[in-house]
Formats: structure tokens, C-alpha cells, sequence
């Protein structure tokens, strides 16, 4: 090819070109790579940049306040997007800030509830068991706003208003089987009672119900059908408290609020409750999770 051809292949000058011949006749392939020190000159050295995370972190919300403490300790004056860079660059990412339950069990009791739900998945895999994970969630017309893919210079948008609550008790296996219950009441003792009742009626193996201890699921009432559930071949195992990570329907709960509840789900109040329960009939089919 000629000069004027690699000029533009490359969209570079001649001179460039030339001395890139220059380069290859005096050492070859090592002539044409780039030297140290070339290009612009970082404008935080790399323990600047540790102080900068540091400062993120103390401020996740606040880069004005990052910008502030650059100029006041190095007299650096930068733009938020160059702090945006390098906060990138440190492998810091904006993102929404997850809500956690208010405390956490005891490290002791935390590992021995842990081992015995080992144990019980190792008799599940045997089929000895049927292990059944209940929890309840509610769905609104307020919605749980996802993430999705928009245009630039578009946005999509959900409406939000009051509404009734849609609850679901479940009961769920790794196997994608769930027993689903949908109401348009709140969830009491008594609701949990019947669930796992009608439940028992319908169970053709041992089974362990694997729930957390919410109030509505330690009570007296609850307490006082262990014996008898026990006698049907189903036994209750309480997770320690503020687990959540351990219950697996909690994972279902999120797969139907973030990604397969469709966002037209929230023109109206019929049609939430329609997704809601497809997304219900059709779990271990349409919707399926692969448990690790």
C-alpha cells in the first residue's frame, strides 16, 4: 500500500508513518512498540488515588465533598467527572445501596443452624426429605423499580400509586416446586397456619418447612400445631434470627420483583395480579432458577 493509503487506514500524519518505518528497519517489531512515559501525565499519583477511595467511601453520595477535601489537602483543582473516572478506575461502582436486616445472630448459633440445614439438603439430595423453604411477600402498585436497558436521551418510566396489597405465602423446593398462596389480606399466624395446613393434607413424603422467626410464624397458635404437623411427616426448622440469605425463596421473591414481572404489569391493579400469578402457575416451567 501506498503512504497516502496507510495515512488513512491509520488516520495519522506522514511524518508518523515514516518514522514508524524508521523504527522497524532499526529494531523491528520492538521499534514499534510504545516507549514509557509517553501520553498525558496522571494527575493523582496512586497513593493520592488510595486517599481519594478512602474519601468515597467515608462519602458514597457526596463527590463535592471529595472535591472539596482534593483542593483543600493538594491544592488539585479537578472536575466531578474526573473523580468520576478514577473512581471507576478503583473499581467503585454506582449502584443502588442494598437495605439489610437490623442485626445479625450470634456466630454460634449462626454455624449450628447452618450444619443442620447442610444436613437436611444432604437428605434432600437422597430423597429422604422434601424440603420446603416459606416466606411471604406483598405486591403493590407502588413498584419496585428495576433496572433496564433505555435509549440515550430517553427514559422509561413507571406510574406509582396506592393501592391494595397482593400477598403470597410459598413454599418452595430447589427442584422449582412451589405451592403458592395469593391473598388480599394481611398475612397473620392464622393465614400461615392454614397455608402450612392445606399444605400437610396435600405432602406424600417427609418434609421439613424451613421458615425464619417472624412473630407471625413463633406464635402460640404455631406453636401449638408443631405436634400435630409432626404426625402428618412435616417438621418446622427456624432459620437463626436476621437470616434471610438462608431462606431460598427469598431469591424468588427477588426473580419476580426485579426481572419477570413485566413493567406494563403496573398499568393497573388487575394487571399485576394477572402477571403475578402467571409468573406463580408458570414457576418450574416458564420461570425456573438454578440453584447452585
Amino acid at each position: 500500500m501506498s503512504i497516502g493509503q496507510l495515512m488513512q487506514i491509520f488516520d495519522v500524519s506522514r511524518k508518523t508513518i515514516h518514522n514508524w518505518f524508521v523504527a522497524w528497519e532499526s529494531q523491528k517489531l520492538v521499534g514499534l512498540c510504545d516507549r514509557a512515559g509517553r501520553g498525558r501525565k496522571a494527575t493523582f499519583t496512586p497513593e493520592q488515588q488510595e486517599q481519594i477511595k478512602q474519601w468515597v467511601n467515608e462519602s458514597p453520595k457526596q463527590l463535592k465533598r471529595v472535591l472539596q477535601n482534593i483542593e483543600e489537602e493538594w491544592k488539585i483543582k479537578v472536575s466531578k467527572d474526573t473523580i468520576k473516572r478514577v473512581v471507576k478506575s478503583l473499581s467503585m461502582i454506582w449502584r443502588r445501596v442494598r437495605r439489610v436486616v437490623g442485626g445479625k445472630p450470634t456466630e454460634q448459633e449462626y454455624r449450628e443452624k447452618q450444619q443442620q440445614l447442610n444436613e437436611l439438603l444432604e437428605q434432600e439430595k437422597q430423597g429422604k426429605i422434601d424440603l420446603r423453604y416459606l416466606d411471604e411477600s406483598g405486591f403493590s402498585m407502588t413498584p419496585t423499580v428495576p433496572y433496564a436497558w433505555q435509549e440515550k436521551g430517553t427514559g422509561l418510566s413507571l406510574p406509582s400509586q396506592r393501592s391494595k396489597r397482593l400477598n403470597v405465602v410459598g413454599l418452595m423446593n430447589r427442584n422449582n416446586d412451589l405451592s403458592a398462596y395469593v391473598f388480599e389480606r394481611s398475612i397473620t399466624s392464622a393465614v400461615i397456619l392454614a397455608c402450612i395446613d392445606d399444605f400437610a393434607r396435600q405432602s406424600n413424603k417427609p418434609t421439613v418447612i424451613v421458615m425464619d422467626q417472624a412473630s407471625i410464624h413463633t406464635s402460640q397458635m404455631i406453636q401449638d400445631k408443631l405436634e400435630q404437623w409432626k404426625n402428618q411427616q412435616v417438621e418446622i426448622f427456624q432459620l437463626p434470627p436476621y437470616s434471610p440469605q438462608l431462606n431460598l425463596i427469598e431469591i424468588l421473591w427477588r426473580f419476580m420483583k426485579y426481572e419477570w414481572i413485566e413493567l406494563n404489569a403496573y398499568e393497573s391493579w388487575e394487571s399485576l395480579v394477572s402477571y403475578v400469578e402467571k409468573v406463580l402457575r408458570d414457576f418450574g416451567s416458564t420461570y425456573v432458577i438454578n440453584f447452585a
